[in-house]
């Protein structure tokens, strides 16, 4: 089951250049944007954000940290570092249909970026964040596949 109150997407940097792909529905429909995508029931999000990027883009990627947290009263959305891991960009041809790859300041510079992707690459060109990274902590209680805490040193 799908939700449309928690969604993730994932800031993916390949030779220097971020990840982006071109949507196709919706507000953002025609737009440029950082990929991600809605967490299904039960799925813990840094693994929905990684699964997003794959089926969007066929890169497979991983959480390094967490950049940002966006709350609004209908939806919340975490914004990710992520670390690329293998794969050639690809547009799924559904929820996107066109992949780029863009520096930070050529992506800002777009009339065609949604508002948030382009507040996220300012972010990123002015070094203006304080990422939370992965801990190595586990809860005694927890199932380490199924707990993940950021931020905790």
């Amino acid at each position: 089951m799908n939700n449309k109150y928690y969604c993730v997407c994932g800031v993916v940097t390949i030779d220097n250049k971020i990840l982006f792909v071109r949507h196709t529905y919706g507000t953002a429909k025609g737009r440029i944007l950082i990929p991600g995508g809605f967490v299904k029931e039960n799925e813990m999000p840094h693994k929905a954000v990684e699964r997003e990027i794959f089926e969007e883009t066929g890169i497979t990627a991983k959480v390094n940290s967490i950049l940002s947290v966006q709350f609004k009263p209908e939806q919340w959305c975490i914004i990710f570092l992520m670390d690329y891991v293998c794969g050639t960009p690809h547009s799924d041809n559904l929820e996107n249909n066109e992949v780029l790859l863009l520096s930070a300041k050529d992506a800002v510079m777009r009339d065609d970026i949604t508002n948030l992707s382009k507040r996220i690459m300012q972010t990123i060109m002015n070094k203006n964040f304080a990422a939370l990274n992965k801990s190595d902590y586990t809860a005694t209680t927890s199932n380490p596949d199924e707990y993940l805490i950021f931020g905790v040193i």
